[in-house]
């Protein structure tokens, strides 16, 4: 009996080392094991996440348009405006006499021109017949003077008196003719009453326009968003007095970091949800992509159109955007768990005959889980995942039961 003992001691030890010899000559022959991956078709649906902020699609920033001071504010913000409501008044007093000025002389001038229509040229054709009938007078007088001096009857001074009788009656008719031609229409002193009216309507109309911007009225039906001024501040031309947020769809503007830009089109269709309101989803459509990309953030700015905004979004309000740029209901998908290399050297570590084998593959669509394979594996096929960082390519591994 005491022979017995050592002898089946030993005879354990000895079966311990043979089974662990062959344990370990089994992992030298067929490899370690591995968790593995496998690659399988179904669902892939795509989507570019990013937060952006809710914005009106054109906000108007109403400024003055002449320095002055504010006399009535009639808004607040917040409150909903029609086109053409007057939303706030600058004093006008100085203005208002600057256009009463400028009427009166607009009629003045009217008045002058009315005048060289109704009197003047009337006056000066009667004038120039005077001063016609006058000519022929002195002509007449003239002949017969000079008749009678060459017979005798008369002395040479006569003659000189009736020539110089004849050329004061020549230099009043032409001075009536040129009189009469410059107030007739058409004439020099008609064209500057026409321009004194030209100019003093120009006037009338330069000082209604200022006088118009004593009253700043609302350009379209909106919401006030903003009022940066109240009643007796004095303002200067150019400040910002209201902001308006005009009636119309709502836009969402999101910046995209440029990675992403292939995957977007005009078009395409997004889930949003406010911060505020993670749970309540509504829907959006992208309507502009940035022609150009920023330099400073490497992203291009994408917007998009709400048709029904809900009623709580606000102005400048943060949403969490979910745009979707693809869907395959059959494709062939691979765990992004097991993709290894970078942008343009994607590939994988595929177990094929209990050899780890490097395969590049091409990529299409992806999400949260899986990315498209569009070459180089088939469906079925183990991969083993990339935090397996021991395995290299040409080990020879076992897949874990």
């Amino acid at each position: 009996m005491s022979f017995r003992r050592p002898r089946s001691f030993l005879l354990f030890a000895l079966l311990l080392v043979l089974l662990a010899l062959l344990a370990f000559g089994l992992t030298r022959l067929f490899g370690p094991r591995v968790h593995t991956l496998s690659v399988d078709q179904g669902l892939i649906r795509q989507a570019v996440v990013a937060s952006g902020k809710v914005r009106s699609p054109q906000r108007s920033e109403l400024a003055a348009q002449i320095s002055g001071q504010v006399r009535a504010v009639n808004v607040v913000e917040g409150q909903a405006v029609r086109p053409g409501e007057v939303l706030l008044i600058l004093d006008d007093r100085e203005l208002r006499a600057a256009q009463s000025q400028a009427a009166a002389q607009l009629a003045q001038a009217d008045l002058r021109l009315q005048q060289l229509r109704q009197l003047v040229a009337p006056l000066n054709q009667e004038s120039r017949r005077q001063a016609e009938a006058t000519l022929t007078q002195a002509k007449q007088q003239f002949q017969r003077v000079e008749t009678l001096v060459a017979k005798g009857f008369y002395s040479p001074n006569q003659l000189d008196d009736a020539r110089r009788a004849l050329t004061v009656a020549e230099s009043q008719f032409a001075a009536a003719n040129l009189q009469a031609s410059s107030n007739a229409q058409g004439g020099s002193d008609y064209r500057l009453a026409e321009s004194a009216v030209v100019q003093a309507r120009a006037a009338l109309a330069l000082a209604d326009a200022r006088l118009a911007y004593t009253t700043l009225q609302a350009p379209r039906a909106g919401t006030i968003l903003s009022r940066l001024v109240e009643p007796g501040d004095s303002v200067q031309l150019g400040k910002v007095l209201l902001t308006l947020s005009p009636e119309g769809d709502t836009e969402l503007v999101v910046h995209i970091d440029e990675k992403n830009l292939r995957w977007l089109a005009l078009g395409q269709n997004a889930q949003v949800s406010a911060d505020a309101w993670p749970d309540q989803h509504f829907a959006a459509t992208i309507n502009y992509i940035g022609a150009a990309v920023d330099p400073l953030r490497g992203s291009v700015e994408v917007r998009l159109v709400v048709a029904q905004a809900p009623t709580y979004l606000k102005e400048d309000m943060t949403v969490s955007i979910d745009i979707r740029t693809g869907e395959k209901p059959d494709a062939l998908r691979l765990p992004l768990d097991a993709l290894r290399g970078s942008a343009g050297e994607n590939w994988v570590l595929v177990l094929r005959d209990g050899v780890a084998q490097r395969q590049a593959v091409t990529l299409g669509l992806r999400d949260a889980q899986f990315c498209e394979v569009s070459e180089g594996l088939t469906a079925g096929e183990l991969l083993i995942p990339a935090r397996e960082s021991t395995v290299l390519p040409g080990d020879r591994v076992r897949a874990k039961r």
